[in-house]
C-alpha cells in the first residue's frame, strides 16, 4: 500500500449495515476496503467480542454490561435486525439485569434459602435475564407476542467474536488488514491484551512478515495497553489513538511502543501540520473517523497513511483507488 491512502472500514461498512456484525464486515470486503477495524471486549466467560460500548444498550435490543455477560447471553440479543426494519434503535421492552451467577449468600441469621424466599420475586425472561418486580414492571409491553418462528440472517443480528472476524480475514480471496482496538478501562485489565495476542498467535498473525508490515495492528487510547502488547508480541505494530495530542507528542514523536499516530479527524482539521510532523519523525498517521467528502479530500492532500471510515465504498470511489489487487500469499 506504499504511497496509497489505505481505506479502513470502521466497525465494518457501518453506515449501511449494523456495526460490528459479520454482515458489516462482509460488506466492507465487498466494498473494497483494504482493512477492517473492530473494538474488542472480554465477556464474563473469557471470549473476545466485537462491541464498542461498555454496555450493549445502544447497539442491540437488550441491555447490560458486556463484561458481566457470557457469550451465550450475548447470542440471545439482537444486534442488528431492529435496524433492518428501518426503525430507530428500540428501547428494550424490559428493564433487565443479568441473572445472578455467583453463589447466594445468606443474610445474618438466615440460611441462603431463607434469604432467597424473603426477596422480591424474580421473573425469568427468554433472554437469560431477570426482572425484579417493582413499579418498573409497568414498562413491560402488554402486546401479545407472536409465537410464529422468525427467520432472520444471523450474520446481521448475532454478536461477532474476534475469532470469527479473524476467520473472515484469513479466508478472504484478497489480502485484508485488521486494526483491533482494545477498550479500556475494563475490569479485566491486561487479560484483554493477553487474550487478543494469544488469538492472533493461534492464527499466525502476531508476527509481522517484514519490518514495515502493518497488516495486523493493535490500537488503543491507553498507552499501558500498547506497552503490554509490545511486551507480549514485540513486532506487532501499535496505533496510539488520540482525541487530543498530548503536549509532549505535539512535535510528531510517539510513545516508544508505538509506530502509528491515530488522531481524530477533528485534530487533523485544526492542526493539519501535525501529519507532516509525524511523518518527519518516521511514523504513520491513521485518521478516524473520516466520512465527509471534504475530510477525505483533506486527508488525501495531507498524505495520511490510512483513513478509517464508516463509508468505505464511497471513500474508495472518491479516492479513485484500484481495488482489483489479488491477495498476496506467503
Amino acid at each position: 500500500m506504499s504511497g496509497v491512502t489505505e481505506v479502513v472500514a470502521h466497525r465494518g461498512s457501518s453506515a449501511d449495515v449494523p456495526e460490528h456484525t459479520l454482515a458489516a464486515y462482509v460488506q466492507a470486503v465487498a466494498d473494497g476496503a483494504d482493512a477492517l477495524e473492530c473494538d474488542v471486549r472480554l465477556t464474563a466467560d473469557g471470549h473476545l467480542v466485537c462491541v464498542h460500548d461498555r454496555r450493549i444498550d445502544r447497539t442491540s435490543d437488550g441491555t447490560g454490561v458486556v463484561s458481566v455477560m457470557t457469550l451465550e447471553d450475548l447470542h440471545r440479543v439482537d444486534f442488528g435486525r431492529w435496524r433492518d426494519a428501518g426503525h430507530p434503535q428500540p428501547t428494550p421492552r424490559l428493564p433487565l439485569r443479568p441473572i445472578l451467577r455467583t453463589p447466594l449468600r445468606a443474610t445474618p441469621g438466615k440460611t441462603p434459602g431463607e434469604s432467597l424466599l424473603t426477596r422480591r420475586p424474580v421473573l425469568r425472561t427468554p433472554l437469560g435475564y431477570a426482572l425484579r418486580s417493582s413499579s418498573r414492571a409497568a414498562a413491560i409491553d402488554p402486546r401479545p407476542v407472536d409465537d410464529d418462528p422468525v427467520v432472520f440472517d444471523e450474520d446481521r443480528s448475532r454478536v461477532l467474536t474476534l475469532e470469527r472476524l479473524l476467520e473472515l480475514v484469513v479466508d478472504s480471496e484478497r489480502e485484508i488488514g485488521l486494526a483491533i482496538e482494545t477498550k479500556h478501562p475494563t475490569r479485566y485489565g491486561a487479560l484483554v491484551e493477553e487474550t487478543t495476542v494469544a488469538l492472533l498467535k493461534r492464527f499466525g498473525l502476531a508476527r509481522p512478515r517484514s519490518e514495515h508490515d502493518s497488516r495486523i495492528r493493535i490500537m488503543s487510547f491507553s498507552q499501558l495497553s500498547m506497552r503490554r502488547v509490545r511486551a507480549m508480541a514485540p513486532g506487532l505494530p501499535t496505533v496510539f489513538l488520540m482525541d487530543r495530542v498530548p503536549l509532549r507528542f505535539r512535535d510528531g514523536t510517539l510513545p516508544f511502543h508505538s509506530e502509528i499516530a491515530g488522531p481524530s479527524m477533528e485534530i487533523v482539521r485544526a492542526h493539519p501540520g501535525y501529519v507532516e510532523r509525524v511523518h518527519s519523525s518516521g511514523g504513520q498517521v491513521h485518521v478516524w473517523t473520516v466520512d465527509e467528502p471534504a475530510d477525505v479530500a483533506l486527508c488525501r492532500d495531507l498524505g495520511v497513511d490510512a483513513i478509517i471510515t464508516n463509508r468505505p465504498g464511497p471513500v474508495i470511489a472518491q479516492l479513485g483507488h484500484d481495488r482489483g489487487r489479488t491477495r498476496a500469499h506467503g
